[in-house]
């Protein structure tokens, strides 16, 4: 590909059967050749902490080229690296086809996956990433769970840092009093047959997220889809393995995309769309997976059939349009873009979403919260994603918009954070976390709470 190309990005599938794919000479030849070409480049300084950890690694040699560089000072660039796809995808000039064949994010992948086959991830670390046993386990003692998480414990959240290493300052999210599978199964919605959409049928999956952690964000969606007209179907096989692919675990991600596209297959036969409710969960089920299963029938599908929940509400409105009664919310919206909703090269379908909304006010904030999945709550990168994100809690605190969201509910409990240490609380911030929260309060709809009661 000549330089000034405008041939979209193309990604090649992951050969994690081959044993090459293991071999650690090979492996640091690569990094090798990569950090190359990115050291003389630059163009990631401000993305993630990877490249300035990289750039700083290579000046401070003595030669200050890579030549003297051990690769033993490898292991801090791979670690900061929170596979958000974004210099992939929005930075980097040398990305297939280009000849230099670079995909940074895949190749830190490849050397978490040698890490993980040699046993490097550790135990607390694994089970932290079993987010459906956790949640089921969160969800049937969430009384307890909650108060055991809450980042003012004093008791509890010093001793979990020791034991799991998550850093005792970083929020994490609570559990439900019961999961939005019981919830829906408990509580039917009536579908608006008289707007444009009527007809539609949607499999909604949930994600792990959604579905113990965060079901308001379910009941939205099920609630807005319904007003639109669209039958829907909860459906949560399981977790799309994305924390899994963060520690290299390459294999259980396939366990787990094989079992939930075959599971969902029959939905799709049957007519619906599925639709992700988190923006990791739908590029991972769009995009990753038919890289780790290419040969997946039901995972090709699933690829096709799936949308992010605002890339789909958009379509609808295209298609259609979505069905009277939106009203506007007062004081304007600071809509986060998270990395993983750009990965996904649909543009800032969030923000296209919320402006439906009539006479409301949108601010777009399309920068990097730092919170990096798992990667942000451990000790040790807890205070770098707080730096990271900085530049976003600060925009988001200078627009002073009363609804503060993300695609990425993580991101946005994160840019919080960052608010209330830049200006001590975050008490002009309501309650929705996920843009089509705020779609459902415009159209005045009544979500019931978190123990399934209205």
């Amino acid at each position: 590909m000549s330089e000034g190309s405008l041939e979209a990005p193309v990604r090649h599938h992951i050969p994690w059967h081959d044993p090459g794919y293991y071999d650690e000479a090979a492996l640091d030849e690569e990094l090798r050749r990569v950090f190359d070409i990115c050291h003389g480049c630059r163009r990631c300084f401000n993305l993630c902490d990877s490249f300035p950890k990289l750039f700083d690694l290579i000046d401070e040699s003595p030669s200050g080229e890579l030549d003297s560089v051990s690769s033993d000072g490898f292991k801090p660039v791979i670690d900061a690296c929170t596979l958000c796809d974004m210099c992939f995808m929005t930075k980097c000039p040398y990305v297939p086809p280009h000849e230099f064949d670079l995909d940074f994010p895949h190749l830190i992948l490849r050397a978490r996956a040698i890490g993980f086959r040699k046993g490097k991830v550790g135990f607390a670390d694994r089970q932290i990433a079993r987010t459906d046993r956790n949640g089921r386990l969160g969800c049937a003692a969430h009384g307890v769970a909650n108060w055991a998480s809450r980042r003012t414990n004093a008791l509890t959240r010093p001793l979990l840092e020791m034991v799991a290493g998550i850093d005792r300052h970083a929020e994490l999210p609570p559990f439900a009093a019961r999961t939005f599978e019981k919830q829906a199964a408990a509580t039917p919605v009536r579908v608006n047959a008289k707007a444009p959409g009527f007809g539609r049928k949607v499999a909604i999956y949930t994600t792990c997220y959604g579905n113990f952690n965060t079901p308001q964000i379910a009941r939205a969606a099920r609630a807005v889809l319904a007003k639109n007209g669209v039958r829907t179907r909860v459906a949560y096989p399981g977790c799309c393995g994305m924390p899994q692919l963060e520690q290299g675990d390459i294999a259980q991600v396939a366990q787990n995309a094989k079992s939930v596209a075959a599971a969902l297959r029959p939905l799709i036969d049957d007519g619906h769309d599925v639709v992700a409710l988190v923006a990791s969960c739908a590029l991972m089920l769009k995009f990753e997976w038919p890289l780790i299963v290419p040969d997946d029938d039901n995972v090709k599908c699933l690829s096709q059939a799936t949308h992010d929940i605002s890339e789909y509400l958009v379509i609808l409105d295209r298609q259609g349009g979505l069905a009277d009664g939106l009203s506007p919310l007062e004081g304007g919206v600071t809509v986060h873009i998270a990395c993983h909703a750009r990965a996904q090269n649909m543009g800032q379908k969030a923000a296209e979403m919320l402006r439906l909304i009539p006479d409301t006010e949108i601010t777009v904030i399309e920068r990097c919260s730092g919170h990096g999945g798992s990667w942000g709550i451990k000790k040790g990168n807890f205070e770098t994603a707080i730096k990271v994100g900085r530049p976003v809690a600060r925009q988001a605190m200078k627009t002073n918009a009363p609804h503060v969201v993300s695609e990425c509910p993580l991101a946005r409990d994160h840019i919080l954070q960052g608010i209330e240490r830049l200006k001590g609380d975050t008490d002009t911030v309501k309650s929705a976390i996920h843009p089509i929260e705020l779609l459902a309060r415009a159209y005045g709809l009544q979500i019931f709470n978190n123990t399934g009661a209205t």
